[in-house]
């Protein structure tokens, strides 16, 4: 199974914003943005408009055009920025219902959704405790070392 990498670029966009603003710079084009991820224009604007829809960038047009947090990056919790880019659940059950003449399929389908959702859980919580303001500090901490 191939990793999703749709949090980790839109988490690194939100912080290139945020210091992109804390250094005077309204706003930041989506080519600007992909330089620093090092990756296509597209696949950024892509995850800026999952942003947008959410509320959490907000979109110039025209002269000046480009990309700006919507809100203090102190405001945007890593489990925002999930809920924004993340379109299928963490885990999935079967796609149809097992046999249930047999002893596993018939308590597995309970057993694992008791189990997915308190995983969801805990990733809710810890992605609520960490904003954009804390991983940007973080990151610029971690450059300098």
């Amino acid at each position: 199974m191939a990793a999703n990498s749709r949090l980790t670029i839109a988490t690194h966009a939100l912080a290139w914003l945020a210091l992109a603003h804390r250094r005077g710079q309204a706003v930041l084009t989506s080519e600007e943005v992909a330089a620093s991820v090092n990756t296509n224009p597209v696949v950024i604007r892509r995850s800026l408009g999952d942003l947008h829809r959410a509320g959490l960038v907000e979109v110039r047009r025209g002269a000046g055009a480009g990309w700006s947090l919507a809100r203090a990056p102190e405001r945007i919790t890593l489990f925002d920025v999930y809920e924004a880019v993340e379109r299928d659940p963490l885990f999935a059950l079967h796609h149809t219902e097992p046999s249930l003449e047999c002893p596993v399929g018939r308590g597995v389908r309970p057993v694992l959704g008791q189990i997915y959702g308190d995983v969801a859980e805990v990733l809710r919580r810890e992605l609520t405790r960490t904003s954009i303001a804390q991983v940007l500090r973080d990151t610029l901490e971690q450059a300098q070392t």
